[in-house]
């Protein structure tokens, strides 16, 4: 079991370094074909941070593991909420009064809406489905280049993708960085898929429980070690946009690829426990967001709490569900 926990953490890392090489490797491309910074930023970076959880749920289909997807979903957005908005606000509170923020709240409440109300009617993701998903994502997509192209405000979600913007032509370093990403991401998520699966079964837990666990929270460690760093220098409120587009890219791009790759099944487990946290962490931020009301230090404790305690019920009930 050592050996699969080993593994398990080499293709997350594996995963998350080829993810971020990708985006800039494709970004750096894309300027050198000349393609507008406003194309960039909605299509290969958007897309391109959410890379590593889209590989690894494609990857556990494929393979089989059709619990570790669905568990990549649901944790990466719990972990969001709870984790990397509220670990960071305990450092400095965060500010939601970020111009045009509700409008991405509002959609990201939407999305989770669908999500939730597919798991408890249809009870599963397939082809019709996740196209519906994914038309959702390029619907969302298409209302941002409306807004920036016509300049009529700023936007919470695209100011998060400045970083990538210092890469800037075709050369030695653009094509490394494409070759490490279109190889490392299948790669590591094979790895992750793969040794996940036996640890869930090792352990004789679900495999919903290892997505839920230690992919999501992998997954999430770029926006938690972002988010805190902006805590540090007392500017956290920047990064709360890029933590609501990634939920909304989870659910639809994620949910979606999920769908159109085969037809994937909610557990009733899922439906107790998991899908239900997901539903209240999303309520929760919307409270705060919507009133504009600063997550402060205790609430900000009182989410890693959440997400703590949520940690401890999967283990204790891994094996009684």
């Amino acid at each position: 079991m050592f050996t699969e926990i080993l593994l398990v953490v080499i293709g997350l890392a594996i995963l998350l370094v080829a993810g971020d090489f990708l985006v800039r490797g494709a970004v750096g491309l894309a300027a050198a074909l000349g393609v507008p910074a406003l194309v960039v930023s909605l299509t290969i970076v958007a897309f391109g941070t959410s890379a590593p959880e889209l590989v690894v749920t494609v990857q556990s289909i494929l393979s089989g593991s059709e619990g570790i997807a669905i568990g990549n979903i649901i944790g990466s957005n719990i972990a969001n909420v709870f984790l990397v908005l509220g670990l960071p606000a305990i450092i400095y509170p965060i500010s939601t009064h970020v111009i045009g923020l509700r409008r991405h709240m509002l959609f990201m409440l939407l999305a989770t809406a669908v999500f939730s109300g597919v798991a408890y009617t249809a009870g599963y993701l397939d082809t019709k489905i996740g196209g519906g998903l994914f038309a959702g994502i390029l619907i969302y997509v298409a209302y941002m280049w409306v807004r920036a192209s016509t300049g009529k405000a700023t936007d919470p979600i695209l100011d998060e993708v400045e970083e990538y913007q210092s890469a800037t032509g075709l050369n030695m370093q653009t094509i490394f960085f494409l070759i490490v990403g279109l190889v490392g991401l299948p790669a590591g998520a094979h790895l992750l898929v793969t040794n996940g699966a036996s640890l869930a079964e090792g352990l004789g837990v679900r495999d919903e429980v290892i997505g839920l666990t230690i992919i999501a929270f992998g997954t999430s460690l770029p926006e938690l070690a972002t988010v805190i760093a902006a805590a540090l220098h007392k500017k956290s409120d920047v990064a709360i946009g890029g933590i609501i587009g990634s939920n909304i890219f989870n659910i639809l791009a994620v949910g979606g690829a999920a769908g159109l790759t085969g037809t994937v099944y909610f557990d009733s487990a899922s439906l107790a426990v998991d899908i239900p946290v997901m539903i209240a962490a999303s309520i929760i931020l919307a409270a705060f967001v919507l009133t504009r009301r600063d997550i402060g230090r205790l609430t900000g404790l009182l989410m890693f709490g959440a997400y703590v305690g949520f940690i401890l019920a999967l283990t204790m009930l891994a094996g009684a569900i």
